[in-house]
C-alpha cells in the first residue's frame, strides 16, 4: 500500500479540552510549533468556545498570535456560533489568525442540546449564518459529532449523516470530518458509510475522527483507509474527549493516538510525512506538558522507522 494520507494533530484542541488543568500559553505554542516541525500540515490549534464554558481557551487568540504560521502549514480554530467566527475574523484582520475554521453539527438531538445547548434546526442556521460570515477567508470543515452513535440516544440513522455531510458540501465546506464522540464505531460500520460517502462526494475530504473509549481506533482507522479514507483526525498520548465541565460517556474517552497511528501506516507503508524521531520527542513534550504518562501504546513499546526494518 502506497497511498499517502494526511493526518491533523489535534492535541491542542480535542486533547487539551479534556485537562481540567489550564496548560500555559507558552507551552500550547511551543507544541503547536513542535507539531508542524515534526511535519503535521493540519494542526487543531484552539477554540472560540465561551471560556465560561471551555476555559482550556481562554488564550485562543493569543495562542494564534504565538504560533508561527508557516507556509503550507493550517493551523484549525473550532467555533462553535457566530459568535466564534466574528473573533476568528478580528484575529485574521490582525493578522494573526487560523487558515481553517470547524463548524459544528450533532447528528441527534439531545448531544446538539448538550454539547451545543441548541437544538439541531437552529444549529444549521448558525452553521450558515457561520459560513457566510467567513465569507471565503478560511478553508471551511464541517463536523458531524456522534456520527455512529449517541451517548444519549443510541444508534444514529447513517442515512443522517449522509444528509448532513451533504448539506456541509453544498454550503461549500472543503472538508467534513465524521466524529466517532464516544468510541462505539466498529470496522464495518466506519467502511460501509466511508464508502457510502465517499461514493456521493468524490472531491470531498471526508475525515475519520475516531475516539478509542472501546479500544477500536485504530481498527476503526484502518477500516476507513481501506474502504478509501486518505484524511484522519488524531491526538498525542490519545489525550481528549468531551470538555471537562460537560460530561457524557464514560471509560477512557480520548482521541486515537497520534504514535500510535503512524507507526502503524508507517509499518504498512503508507506516507504521512510525519518525521518519526520528531514525533517520538513531541511525544515526550505533550507528556511533560501535562505532567503524566499518557496513552500512547508506541511511546511505551518504541517507535518503528520504517516497514523494511519489520
Amino acid at each position: 500500500m502506497t497511498d499517502a494520507v494526511t493526518i491533523c494533530e489535534c492535541f491542542a484542541r480535542d486533547g487539551l479540552q479534556h485537562e481540567p488543568t489550564f496548560v500555559p500559553t507558552d507551552t500550547k505554542t511551543s507544541l503547536l510549533d513542535a507539531f508542524a516541525g515534526a511535519g503535521f500540515r493540519r494542526i487543531e490549534a484552539t477554540s472560540y468556545s465561551h471560556p465560561r464554558w471551555v476555559p482550556a481557551f481562554a488564550d485562543a487568540s493569543e495562542v494564534l498570535a504565538g504560533v508561527t504560521h508557516r507556509p503550507g502549514v493550517a493551523f484549525k480554530a473550532t467555533c462553535p456560533n457566530p459568535r466564534a467566527v466574528e473573533r476568528a475574523l478580528a484575529d485574521l484582520g490582525r493578522g494573526a489568525g487560523a487558515e481553517e475554521l470547524s463548524l459544528l453539527v450533532s447528528a441527534s438531538e439531545s448531544h446538539t442540546g448538550k454539547n451545543l445547548r441548541t437544538t439541531r434546526a437552529r444549529q444549521w442556521e448558525r452553521v450558515e449564518e457561520m459560513v457566510a460570515l467567513a465569507g471565503g477567508r478560511f478553508r471551511l470543515i464541517g463536523v458531524v459529532s456522534v456520527a455512529f452513535g449517541c451517548p444519549f440516544e443510541g444508534q444514529v440513522d447513517p442515512g443522517l449523516v449522509a444528509e448532513d455531510v451533504a448539506r456541509f458540501a453544498e454550503l461549500g465546506a472543503d472538508a467534513v470530518t465524521l466524529g466517532d464522540t464516544t468510541g462505539v464505531a466498529t470496522p464495518a460500520a466506519v467502511a460501509s458509510l466511508f464508502q457510502r460517502l465517499l461514493r456521493a462526494h468524490p472531491e470531498l475530504a471526508v475525515v475519520a475522527h475516531f475516539h478509542n473509549t472501546r479500544g477500536t481506533a485504530l481498527a476503526n482507522a484502518v477500516a476507513a483507509l481501506e474502504a478509501g479514507c486518505r484524511h484522519f483526525d488524531s491526538a498525542l498520548g490519545g489525550v481528549g474527549g468531551h470538555p471537562s465541565k460537560i460530561g457524557y460517556g464514560a471509560g477512557l474517552t480520548g482521541n486515537l493516538c497520534t504514535e500510535d497511528l503512524v507507526s502503524l501506516f508507517d509499518a504498512m507503508g503508507v506516507r504521512t510525512g510525519i518525521d518519526l524521531d520528531a514525533l517520538a520527542s513531541v511525544s515526550r513534550a505533550c507528556e511533560e506538558a501535562l505532567g503524566r504518562p499518557l496513552h500512547s501504546m508506541v511511546a511505551r513499546a518504541g517507535f518503528r522507522h520504517s516497514a523494511a526494518a519489520a
